[in-house]
Parts: C-alpha cells; sequence; structure tokens
C-alpha cells in the first residue's frame, strides 16, 4: 500500500501568521500519526516563513512514523539533516524566494551536483528522494547520482486532471516505468488531492509514497484532521 506522509508547512504558516505556537506543529505532528498517517513532512526553508529550525529538531523525537524533510541543499540545510538523520530528504530545486516548489531538478546538467551532496546523505543512513518532473528521460540521471527515490512533481497532472485525466496522467506512467526499469522507487507529491489522489494512485506503478500538504490541510478545515487523513488513507487503499 502506498503511504501518506503529510506536509504540515501550512500548520506552521497558520501558526506565524499570528505568532505564539497556536496552532502548535507539534501537536498537529503527533495527532497526524495518530489518526493513521505513515509519515510526516516539513520543508524548512531559510527565511523560516514556515517551519522554523527550532520545529525541525523539536519534532525529531516526537516524529514515529517517517519522518521526511524537503529542501533545496544549501550547506545549512544538509548540515541540519545530517544532524537530524530523518528516514528519508528529498532534495528540491526551489529559490530562496519562491512562493511553492515549481519545478523539479535537471538531473542530467546537476548529476554532479546531485551525486556528491547524495552520498554525504547516504553515508550517513538517510533514504535519499530527487524531486523530479514527469520527464523519463531524466531518471537514467537521477539513477545516475545515487538516489534511492525520486519524487514526482504533480502540478501538471492536478492541472489537467479534470480535462483529460487519461492525458494528464500519461507522462507520469511513463517516468514511473522508466523509475522501475532503472531500480529507483517512486514518491510523489505536491499538488495531490482528494480529488485526483485515487485515479493517480491507481494508474501509478510501484507508487511508495506520496506527500500531501496544502490540499490536505485545507480540507481539513471543512473536514476535520482526523477525517480527512482517513479520506486520504481510503483513496490509497487497495481492495
Amino acid at each position: 500500500m502506498t503511504k501518506l506522509s503529510v506536509n504540515i508547512n501550512k500548520i506552521a504558516t497558520l501558526r506565524n501568521a499570528r505568532g505564539g505556537e497556536t496552532p502548535s506543529v507539534t501537536e498537529a505532528a503527533i495527532k497526524i500519526q495518530e489518526f493513521g498517517a505513515q509519515g510526516i513532512t516539513i520543508h524548512p526553508r531559510p527565511d523560516e516563513r514556515h517551519i522554523t529550525r527550532k520545529d525541525v529538531y523539536d519534532l525529531k523525537p516526537l516524529v514515529t512514523a517517517e519522518f521526511n524533510i524537503e529542501g533545496n541543499p544549501h550547506r545549512p540545510f544538509i548540515d541540519m539533516v545530517l544532524e537530524v538523520k530523518p528516514e528519508q530528504v528529498t532534495l528540491v530545486p526551489d529559490a530562496d524566494d519562491a512562493i511553492t516548489s515549481n519545478a523539479g531538478w535537471d538531473t542530467k546538467r546537476h548529476l554532479d551536483f546531485l551525486t556528491d551532496i547524495i552520498a554525504e546523505f547516504k553515508n550517513a543512513g538517510i533514504r535519499t528522494s530527487i524531486f523530479l518532473d514527469p520527464m523519463p528521460e531524466l531518471v537514467e540521471y537521477a539513477a545516475k547520482t545515487g538516489a534511492d527515490r525520486i519524487e514526482l512533481y504533480t502540478e501538471a497532472y492536478a492541472k489537467y486532471y479534470t480535462s483529460n485525466k487519461e492525458q494528464a496522467i500519461k507522462p507520469y506512467y511513463e517516468t514511473a516505468v522508466v523509475a522501475a526499469d532503472f531500480g529507483l522507487g517512486l514518491n510523489a507529491g505536491h499538488d495531490l488531492s482528494l480529488d485526483n489522489l485515487k485515479y493517480f494512485a491507481d494508474h501509478i506503478p510501484n507508487l511508495l509514497e506520496v506527500s500531501i500538504g496544502h490540499a490536505l490541510i485545507s480540507e481539513a478545515l471543512y473536514m476535520g484532521m482526523e477525517n480527512t487523513v482517513q479520506a486520504y488513507l481510503k483513496r490509497l487503499a487497495k481492495w
């Protein structure tokens, strides 16, 4: 079964909008795990506009499911991840001032850079994943870096799902097949939601994990966190 990792950045965004500690990022992580999620994802950025460095260290002893830290591998980020030692690190090439991640790696162009960084994480026993657009031709170079997995950036799928879901899923399926050929594990994230998740999970082979934050937290405002987590798990279930 595909694992659900909940990105809790938006909890931190809401907290930081007012200041103080409400809503609590740590309490959210604890509850989300109690509600059945198999992972917690965070994406700390240099300006700490949502998840802070303190959050990262506070969360480490509380995440008993898989802990996934995403980010652009600047040196401070690398050193923090090596110290915290999450189960997985997902490398994302976002600019420091980007509102949200908006592209995957060009693994051919950045092959040497990624290879060196991934070696550091693997030597520390941390599973590595590379954020990638659904482009089968880049998978070979992702494999050459030594990465364990790729995470498919699903913005294009979500954008075209309602108008032509068969066409929207095609490059993701093709990329997933090539990833399997190269022995890479497969994750997906960013723009999946209750509306489009089931079709994606049913049609993408060897999907190990989805990381979902914005849509899930938004839906939880209407449905409640426990109901929402359970609804996502049902979308991923193979009956």
